[in-house]
């Protein structure tokens, strides 16, 4: 009693364990991110995969624009959240790439990145399980809607062109003395 006194806490508002119970769930997220240091091992090998299937003219150009605007959105410096805030200011950079990488990997055709795993040789089972580790850091409801967005764009662009809006709205907008 006397020590909460002296910390200036009030014993009757505090739950017994509940500074346990706080200390678990710091615990528990700092073994979620300690999960990634085997990964930090393989970023190298991972980044020139990448940087071969960015290159590769089997993967769809939609793909390649979800990592282009991923790393559009890092270099920019406008967030959802500023990074100036501890510890949460950095999060938003990290789930807009993992969600980039989720969908780009699942635009990517498996014959595909059988031959470029197996021409850099890395293990498919070992990158499997570095896929659905860093897939844990993003909820899969996110993931689920991100995996929609190529179908929606299409749709949305198929509708426009049936619209014929676009060329009206281009006409509009090179008009000379408009506003736009």
């Amino acid at each position: 009693m006397a020590r909460a006194a002296r910390h200036g806490r009030d014993t009757q508002d505090r739950q017994p364990g509940s500074a346990r119970r706080h200390r678990r769930i710091g615990f528990r997220r700092l073994l979620g991110w300690a999960a990634l240091l085997p990964l930090a091992s393989r970023a190298p090998l991972y980044g020139r995969l990448f940087w071969d299937l960015v290159r590769d003219e089997r993967i769809p150009l939609a793909r390649k624009t979800a990592l282009a605007a991923a790393a559009g959105y890092l270099l920019v410096g406008r967030d959802l959240l500023p990074d100036d805030l501890p510890v949460i200011g950095g999060l938003d950079d990290l789930v807009v790439v993992v969600l980039a990488v989720d969908l780009f990997l699942d635009g990517v055709p498996d014959a595909v990145l059988a031959e470029r795993l197996d021409a850099l040789g890395v293990d498919r089972g070992a990158f499997d399980a570095d896929v659905a580790r860093i897939r844990r850091f993003t909820p899969a409801r996110f993931r689920r809607m991100v995996r929609r967005l190529p179908a929606a764009i299409s749709l949305a662009g198929a509708t426009l062109a049936r619209t014929g809006l676009g060329p009206r709205v281009r006409a509009w907008i090179n008009k000379e003395g408009s506003i736009a």
